[in-house]
């Protein structure tokens, strides 16, 4: 009988953030979303900072991702990242004013290197605020 669950880890430097068996995980890499069930192929990723979501028996959990790397091997599904946070775990208000600051510094931002670090700020208050409002 084919198995039906993921076991999933994800993981930071400093701690493991989330682990369990799930039904699926769905997350971004750098070349697009990708979905993954129990059975799949081996399947590896580097992810973009974004959204992991995961399924466990109906009900849906979302964890900011801040890039990292996703390997998929006989049903276990293991995320490295230098960060991430459950969704239910998210101050929003806080991720709102790091939103705008990393909003404003993008409007004032007047070299290349400005810029990028602008829009790495954004995406990582966008992908938190996304997790937070998926949980």
């Amino acid at each position: 009988m084919a198995d039906k669950t993921i076991h999933i880890k994800i993981i930071t430097p400093e701690k493991i953030v989330y682990e369990d068996d799930i039904n699926a995980v769905y997350a971004q890499g750098i070349s697009g979303s990708f979905g993954i069930l129990p059975n799949h192929i081996p399947f590896m990723s580097v992810l973009a900072i974004g959204i992991a979501k995961i399924e466990k028996d109906g009900d849906e959990k979302s964890f900011s991702v801040m890039g990292g790397a996703l390997q998929f091997k006989n049903n276990e599904a293991i995320i490295l990242t230098e960060a991430a946070e459950a969704g239910s775990d998210i101050d929003t208000a806080r991720a709102q004013l790091a939103k705008e600051r990393a909003e404003a510094k993008l409007g004032s931002a007047e070299t290349k290197k400005e810029i990028q670090i602008a829009n790495a700020a954004l995406a990582r208050a966008m992908a938190r605020l996304k997790a937070a409002s998926k949980s």
